[in-house]
This record gives structure tokens, C-alpha cells and sequence, in this order.
């Protein structure tokens, strides 16, 4: 995207007070990456307005990840920006420019690390802007935070309160909030599928972008089965893009007893069907951020990826199933389309009876307590 850069240097011409007099009155958040990350900027969202409870604050998303941000007691608007669609290119930045700019808001703190966020925040004229120090857009801050990478990203979001003078000590979940309308549409998905209205439910997520990511999908049914024997049902979880990949995995379990949702929910709806789940069983994305966020724990395997860099599942009762002790691991920070070692042990070494009795202890634990 070009933008002229007297024109940046221009608009960037702001007064240097640290604070608005009278306290913050609109406060901005951009978050316009995946949607698993959109889910963890939730607590610096929900922080935010804990301490400013007189502030309405506004989040700036993709489309895709709109509908999580819908009903929540601590955001005032959702602002989609569809910068792959729509809105992409010059016309559309400049058109969510001119709408930043008519609310005039106090303070813009942006987890996003990209230049385009950065630009949004500074050429709106957003007196305050708060961002990472390895934000490609830095140089646009008033004030910039530094971007730990040993520590949940759940923390290093909620880091960021250091940029406006303020600490968050505490612990902090994702709270999203499906409507009475969602949990119909629930219920009758529910009666009208082989669950019935059986509570016996585990979920599987068994989809992500990167294929190193993924745990083999025969291993996946193998886990099903399992669960099946011992009385549960199965639902599958996923958008469209997993949609083969669920019918392949539902064809090997072959048994009544699995629901195939992927792609038929949106997301508050699926939302609301991890909530009625005992448990979910997920690959490193962004299912088992949703999940936490309805406080359904979680088994989360992990392949090309570590924990370590801040993205594992973060409740009370989460477990993550890995391989340790492989010199390849981790292979990038998002995993990629091939093992680069060609073995792809981190996953092959991972048994459907491991994640089972992983799952098997939580469940135990679940059903003396929910």
C-alpha cells in the first residue's frame, strides 16, 4: 500500500501529553490478524475497560473474526476492516481512515505488528498510541512496549497497559458471549443430529492452516473410536477448509455416534457447542483458544511448534501432548506445508492412547465438578 509520506509526517504532528486530562473516553484496539490471535487480545480488551469503565472501547477486526467481538459487555462497536476483500488497497484504508478519524479517540493500543495498523493509529490522529517494539510500524508510536517472547501472549498483550502507566497482575481469560439465539440454533443442531440430547460430548478440532501443525488424521479417528467406547459422542469442529478433512476422519470412525459441524456454525454457534463439550481435542490453532474462552479445557497437541512461544492453551485444567527431545523441534514459529526433515516424528510419535489418557484424567476430574 503506498501512502505518500509528507502526508504521514504531517498527520503524525501531535501533542506530546501523556495522558487525556479528564481520563480516557475512546479508546481504540486494532487486531486485524487470524482469528486465534483476535481471541487473545480479548483480556487486554476486557482489562482495558475494567479500568476505564466511563471509556468506550472500539476493536478494529477482519471480518472473519468479527462475530467473536458481537454481545461482549466490554466493547462499545466492532469495526471490520476487510483488508483482503472489499477494502483492500489505498481506497480502503483511507475509507476506515476517515471513520477512525470522526471519533476522535483518546487512545489506540495496537498488539497487530504491522506497518498498516501502525498507520491506522497515527494518521487517524490518535494523540496516544501504544504498540511492540518489533512492530514494523514502531517508529508511529508515542510509546512502545517490549515484546517478550517467553511469555504467554495473553501476558504480552495485557503487556502493553505499561505504554498508558498501568500493570495487570492478575490472571485473565477470553470471555466471548453467544446470544439466546445462538443457543437455540444449538440446541436444534444438536437434536437434529445422531447426539440427540445426549451430554456425553467430546470435540475434536483436527484442522489448521499449516500442515506440520496437524496431527495425523488416522490417529484422530483412532481417539474417536476410543471415546465412542466409552459412551461419548464425538463432535468434529472446523470451518469449510476442514470440511474434507472431517468427512475423511468420520468415514474411518465409521460409528453413529460423531457429528460432523465443520463449516455448519458460525463462530459464536460453535462457540456455544464447545461450551456443552466435556472437552476438546486440538491442534495448535485457534479452536482451543475458543474453547478456553468457554472454559472447556482442553488437550492440545503440539507438532511443529513449542508452548513456549506463547500460544498454548492458557485454562486452569489444559494439557498439552507433545514429543520432546527432538533436535528439529520447533521447525518455524507457524509451522509450515512440509516437515523439513522429512520424518515428521513430532506428530508420528504421538499415540491416539497417550492423548486418550491425557483427555481420561481431565474427564474424571470434569465429571465430578461441572
Amino acid at each position: 500500500m503506498d501512502v505518500d509520506a509528507q502526508e504521514v509526517e504531517t498527520r503524525l504532528r501531535f501533542s506530546e501529553k501523556a495522558r487525556v486530562k479528564d481520563g480516557f473516553k475512546h479508546i481504540l484496539v486494532i487486531q486485524t490478524a487470524f482469528i486465534g490471535d483476535a481471541i487473545l487480545t480479548l483480556p487486554l480488551i476486557q482489562v482495558l475497560k475494567k479500568n476505564h469503565p466511563e471509556a468506550n472501547v472500539d476493536v478494529v477486526v477482519v471480518p472473519r473474526s468479527a462475530e467473536l467481538f458481537r454481545h461482549h459487555p466490554a466493547i462499545a462497536r466492532v469495526i471490520e476492516y476487510d483488508k483482503r476483500g472489499r477494502n483492500r488497497g489505498l481506497s480502503g484504508f483511507l475509507h476506515l481512515l476517515r471513520r477512525l478519524k470522526d471519533v476522535r479517540y483518546d487512545l489506540a493500543v495496537i498488539p497487530h505488528r504491522s506497518l498498516r495498523s501502525a498507520l491506522l493509529a497515527g494518521m487517524a490522529g490518535i494523540p496516544l498510541r501504544v504498540g511492540f517494539d518489533t512492530s514494523a510500524g514502531k517508529f508511529l508510536f508515542t510509546k512502545t512496549v517490549e515484546y517478550r517472547g517467553t511469555i504467554h501472549e495473553i501476558d504480552r498483550n495485557l503487556s502493553l497497559l505499561e505504554g498508558i502507566d498501568e500493570k495487570f497482575l492478575g490472571r485473565e481469560l477470553p470471555k466471548v458471549f453467544p446470544s439466546s439465539t445462538d443457543e437455540k440454533a444449538v440446541d436444534q443442531f444438536l437434536a437434529a443430529s445422531p447426539a440427540g440430547n445426549s451430554e456425553m460430548l467430546v470435540a475434536m478440532a483436527p484442522g489448521t492452516i499449516w500442515n506440520t501443525k496437524r496431527w495425523i488424521k488416522e490417529r484422530f479417528a483412532e481417539l474417536g473410536a476410543l471415546f465412542i467406547r466409552q459412551g461419548y459422542t464425538v463432535i468434529l469442529i472446523g470451518g469449510l477448509e476442514d470440511l474434507a478433512l472431517c468427512e475423511e476422519i468420520e468415514r474411518l470412525i465409521n460409528n453413529n455416534s460423531i457429528v460432523n459441524a465443520c463449516g455448519r456454525l458460525p463462530l459464536l454457534q460453535s462457540a456455544e457447542l464447545l461450551r456443552r463439550c466435556h472437552l476438546l481435542i486440538s491442534n495448535d490453532s485457534a479452536p482451543m483458544h475458543l474453547a478456553v474462552a468457554m472454559r472447556t479445557p482442553v488437550v492440545a497437541i503440539f507438532g511443529a511448534t513449542v508452548p513456549a512461544f506463547g500460544f498454548a492453551p492458557y485454562g486452569d485444567r489444559d494439557v498439552v501432548v507433545e514429543t520432546l527431545g527432538l533436535e528439529c523441534r520447533p521447525c518455524s514459529i507457524h509451522g509450515g506445508d512440509k516437515c523439513p526433515v522429512k520424518t515428521f516424528d513430532c506428530m508420528r510419535n504421538i499415540s491416539a492412547e497417550r492423548v486418550f489418557n491425557e483427555a481420561a484424567q481431565i474427564l474424571h476430574v470434569h465429571d465430578h465438578s461441572h
